[in-house]
Order: C-alpha cells, then sequence, then structure tokens
C-alpha cells in the first residue's frame, strides 16, 4: 500500500502541470526563480520521499520478517508432525510385527494343541481299548456310542456292528435294564448294580450319568471281580478263623481257673471224706460251696460265650452304653480273677458318666465282650502291683464330644511299655515275638480293636505309663 502512495506522489511531481505550478509557486516579483526555495523544497521532498522509502522497507522487513517467522514456525510444525507421523508410523510398524509374531506363535501353539489333542484323543482310545473292564457309552434313547475292546471280547460282537445300535437289540443278554439307566439319568447320581451267579461268577455294574454334554447320556462299565470276591471271601474267613480262634483262646483262659479250682476242690474233698472223721462235715460244705460257685463262674463265661455266638451277623440296634458298661462289670464280678488272687470285685470302681447321654447303634454283645476284654487287661495289671497299701481302682469316663461318644477306661496297675503299646493290638500278642507258648489271653486285645474299628467304625487307642496306669480311649459314632 505504501509502495502504491510512493508512485502515485512521485508522478504527480514529474508532471508538467504539476511542475510548472511549483516552479511558478517559486517565482519573485520582478519574475525571477528562487532556485534556492525550489532547491530546498526538493530536497525536503527528497528526504520524505526517502523516509517514506525507509519506512516502508522498514515495515517491509518487518512484516517479511513476521512472515519468516510465521513460515519457520509451520516449517517447525509440519517437521513436527513429520517426525510425529513418522515415530507413529515406526510405533505401528512395531506393533504390527509384533502382532504378527503373536500371531505366528498362536498358530505354532494352535498346531501344538492340535498335535497334542489328537495325541490325547489316541491316548484315551487306548486307554479305553486296553481297559481291563467292559465300557459302553450310551445315549439317553439307548444307543450304543462307546464300546471298548473288552466289550467286543466278552460279547464277541465287533465296535463297528455295535456303534449307534441299540443296546439291548444288539446285546440282549445283558443283566441291565433300561428302567435301571433310565433311574440314573434322572437322579443324576451313579448306580450299581451287584450281579453273581454263587460259586460261579461276580460282577460289578455301575452307571455314570454325564454332565455338562450337549447330549445326555450315561457310561456302563462292567467290571469282572470274581477273583477279588474270592479272595475277599478267603480274607473274611481267615479273619473269623483268627477271630474266633482269639475268642476261643480268651474263654479257655477265663474258663480254666474256675475248672481247675472245681477239680482242686473235688479232690479236696475225697481227700477229706478218706481221711478226716464225719465230723469235718463244716469243712466238706466249706469245699462244696466253693466248687459251687466255680462251677456257676465256669457256666456264666460259656452263656456269655453262647450270647457272643448267637449276636453274630445281626443288625445294629439302639443301645446304651451306660447298660452295656454296666452288664459287663457285673459279669467281671462273676467270672475274672488272676493267679495272684485279686478278684475282680475286689476292685473298686469309679464312674464318670455325663447325664442324658444318648443311645447309640451298636452290636450290644460285642461292646460287652470289649468291655469284659478291657476289664480283664485291667484286673491283670492291677494283680501286678506289689506296693503295700495300694487300692486297684478302675475309672470309666463316658461323654459326647461333637458327633462321637468318648469312653476311657483307666486303670492304676502295672502299665504298658512302649513297645507293648505298638503290638497291643495285633493278633497272638506275645511278650516274645515268635513265641507261642508266651501267648498271654490276659493282653490280647486285637479282637477288642477289631469289633471298634470295623463294625462300629470307632477308635481304639491306649495311653500308658509304667509307674501310674493305662487308660483305653474309646470312640463311637452316635449315628
Amino acid at each position: 500500500m505504501t509502495n502504491k502512495y510512493f508512485w502515485l506522489l512521485t508522478s504527480w511531481l514529474i508532471s508538467q502541470p504539476a511542475s510548472a505550478s511549483i516552479i511558478e509557486y517559486f517565482r519573485e516579483e520582478d519574475g525571477h526563480t528562487n532556485w534556492q526555495y525550489v532547491a530546498n523544497w526538493s530536497s525536503g521532498i527528497l528526504i520524505v520521499l526517502l523516509s517514506i522509502t525507509v519506512l516502508t522497507l522498514f515495515f517491509s522487513r518487518r512484516q517479511a520478517h513476521l512472515a519468516n517467522k510465521a513460515l519457520e514456525a509451520i516449517r517447525q510444525e509440519l517437521e513436527e508432525r513429520v517426525r510425529e507421523r513418522t515415530a507413529t508410523l515406526d510405533e505401528s510398524n512395531r506393533l504390527l510385527q509384533e502382532a504378527n509374531q503373536l500371531l505366528q506363535g498362536e498358530i505354532a501353539q494352535h498346531r501344538e494343541t492340535a498335535n497334542r489333542l489328537r495325541n490325547s484323543e489316541s491316548y484315551i482310545r487306548d486307554i479305553l481299548s486296553s481297559m481291563p473292564l467292559m465300557l459302553i457309552g450310551l445315549t439317553s434313547d439307548g444307543l450304543i456310542t462307546q464300546w471298548n475292546r473288552r466289550a467286543e471280547e466278552i460279547t464277541g460282537i465287533p465296535a463297528t456292528k455295535a456303534l449307534g445300535t441299540n443296546l439291548w437289540q444288539t446285546y440282549p443278554t445283558i443283566t441291565l435294564s433300561q428302567q435301571q439307566v433310565k433311574r440314573s439319568l434322572q437322579e443324576k447320581k451313579p448306580l450299581t448294580i451287584k450281579h453273581s451267579q454263587r460259586g460261579q461268577y461276580h460282577f460289578d455294574i455301575t452307571i455314570y450319568p454325564l454332565r455338562e454334554q450337549a447330549e445326555t447320556g450315561a457310561v456302563i462299565l462292567v467290571d469282572d471281580v470274581t477273583q477279588h470276591i474270592l479272595a475277599a471271601n478267603m480274607l473274611i474267613q481267615r479273619d473269623k478263623m483268627s477271630s474266633m480262634g482269639e475268642l476261643a483262646a480268651t474263654m479257655a483262659h477265663d474258663i480254666n481257673p474256675p475248672l481247675h479250682q472245681i477239680l482242686t476242690d473235688v479232690q479236696t474233698v475225697k481227700e477229706a471224706l478218706q481221711l478226716q472223721p464225719p465230723s469235718s462235715v463244716e469243712t466238706i460244705t466249706q469245699l462244696m460251696d466253693e466248687a459251687d460257685a466255680n462251677g456257676k463262674q465256669a457256666l456264666a463265661i460259656i452263656q456269655n460265650l453262647l450270647d457272643f455266638a448267637r449276636s453274630r451277623g445281626g443288625e445294629r440296634h439302639q443301645a446304651s452304653i451306660i447298660d452295656i458298661i454296666e452288664h459287663s462289670l457285673q459279669l467281671a464280678k462273676d467270672v475274672l480273677s488272676v493267679p495272684s488272687g485279686l478278684h475282680f470285685r475286689d476292685i473298686s470302681i469309679e464312674r464318670h458318666y455325663n447325664q442324658n447321654l444318648p443311645d447309640i447303634p451298636c452290636y450290644a454283645t460285642e461292646l460287652q465282650q470289649v468291655f469284659l476284654s478291657l476289664f480283664r487287661h485291667a484286673c491283670h495289671a492291677l494283680g501286678q502291683v506289689q506296693k503295700a497299701g495300694h487300692t486297684p481302682i478302675i475309672r470309666i469316663q463316658v461323654m459326647v464330644c461333637y458327633d462321637m461318644l468318648w469312653i476311657k477306661v483307666q486303670h492304676n496297675g502295672v502299665g504298658i511299655t512302649n513297645e507293648e503299646q505298638q503290638y497291643i493290638f495285633e493278633p497272638f500278642f506275645t511278650h516274645t515275638p515268635g513265641k507261642a507258648e508266651d501267648y498271654d489271653a490276659g493282653k490280647r486285645l486285637s479282637f477288642s480293636h477289631f469289633i471298634i474299628t470295623e463294625q462300629h467304625q470307632g477308635q481304639l487307642a491306649v495311653t500308658s505309663d509304667l509307674n501310674v496306669g493305662t487308660t483305653f480311649h474309646l470312640q463311637l459314632p452316635l449315628t
């Protein structure tokens, strides 16, 4: 804009009319031109023009400088944007490379997983084929989905013909009904069926309902347990013989003293009749009374044995543990004595029974046999004490703790060594292992342990100190 005005002014000044008018302005009255004024005026005009030019150049330079700064800022911004875009592209390329690497890793992992899955499927098929059990997979409609090698061997039907067919049409002799399979599926829990022909074969058939599957169904396992049952029966018979042998030895141990005393009393009576005059009737009567008492003691022992034999194989019945203990105490008073001369009726019994004890499901006669064995063991230990003024005591404590009935039988007789504690519940326990002649029926508690742990699912333990005494701990479930 300034350049435009400058050139307009210059054009006006150099035009002739303007020049003439200006020259006329500087003429004197006499018609002479005052050139000094003209020179001064021209110089001023030039100075003004030069000033305008300088200002014009200054502002132009300033505008150019501002424009350059703006351009520099724009350039820097563009460079910054280029750098950012370049960094973004580099980061994108890096992320893309990482994504490609991850994708390649996932592809490799997927391939490895697929290989493992195929190997697992092959492994599972081999397991199912190699199982010694007959395995049959069924849908809810009874169609066969699995038929392993054992099933082929037992039925003679190949898997190619069995798969996809109805089980009861393909194998009608199977000892399993459709109602049993449906019941297992409806109840959603396994169902086990025992099938046996006594003396020939035994099978366990188990139905497992499938869960969390797209299609409902079941797996049937048919296990031939014939050899297992025969071996178990043999062990049971062996245990029975061992138990009856222990019971017979224990009863013989109890019966022997009163019978021996009876024979001794009878022999004494015979000798008294031969050597003594008839006036010795009182002595003979006393001997006969002792023989009668010992005979009744032997009869009580035999009756207890018969009661125990009759109780075998029955069902559990609710009974009061206090009644069982008291009955055992009464029986012990009638039958228990030791060679040292201590009779069970001479032992002080301390009872600590909790109030309102519940009845428990049990075999009362078997538990009576357990307590009788514990009392016999206590009587033997108490009879070995040689301390003067010693009072034989048996403490019996019964209480309920959580869902168990706790019973403690404690005595202050001679304790049990640590070695004896390890073997006291073992069959045919003796002081000298391996020597049957050292067998002591008074220390035999393996049968009692069997009755508590196996028949009643309880616990029987012992704690003892040689100088203090012994405590037997029994736990019996309330239900």
